[in-house]
């Protein structure tokens, strides 16, 4: 985890990365909560038996669910110790490279690409790329933009 005393901190730091997450594991209970929640019970993820014998040789994990893991792996990565209140503001491209087999373990990796200042605070655009364990290519690369508030 990489601490920040101050938001203005980050403005310097654009092009680099700010922080990386713990590892976190795809297990088949997630994946089944994460189709529960949305209604997506697709048989590549809630059906190990059908899965198994499909083209993945395993269950995968939705690529939604994957990206919904990046707050999780934010709060992991770094933290600003002035920001009160931070707010999902979009996204601006995500794409899904590498399936997440059931069992996986991933981590992001977060890179400031743009600092813009706000009224009381400012909107942090990062490049999250989600690493998949013993993968060459990431499992998710997603531009989030977020808005910080002091």
């Amino acid at each position: 985890m990489k601490h920040y005393a101050k938001l203005e901190e980050l403005r310097a730091l654009v092009g680099q990365e700010i922080g990386a997450s713990d590892w976190i594991a795809v297990d088949q209970a997630r994946i089944d909560q994460f189709a529960q929640a949305t209604g997506d019970h697709q048989w590549i993820h809630v059906d190990p038996a059908r899965a198994a014998a499909g083209p993945f040789g395993a269950p995968l994990a939705h690529g939604f669910l994957t990206l919904s893991l990046l707050p999780l792996m934010g709060e992991s990565a770094f933290d600003i110790a002035d920001v009160r209140m931070g707010v999902n503001y979009g996204l601006n491209r995500v794409r899904f490279p590498n399936p997440v087999r059931v069992g996986s373990r991933l981590r992001g990796h977060f890179k400031l690409l743009a600092w813009e200042p706000l009224d009381g605070g400012a909107q942090l655009v990062t490049e999250v790329s989600v690493e998949l364990e013993g993968a060459d290519k990431p499992a998710c690369v997603a531009e989030s933009v977020s808005r910080r508030f002091l």
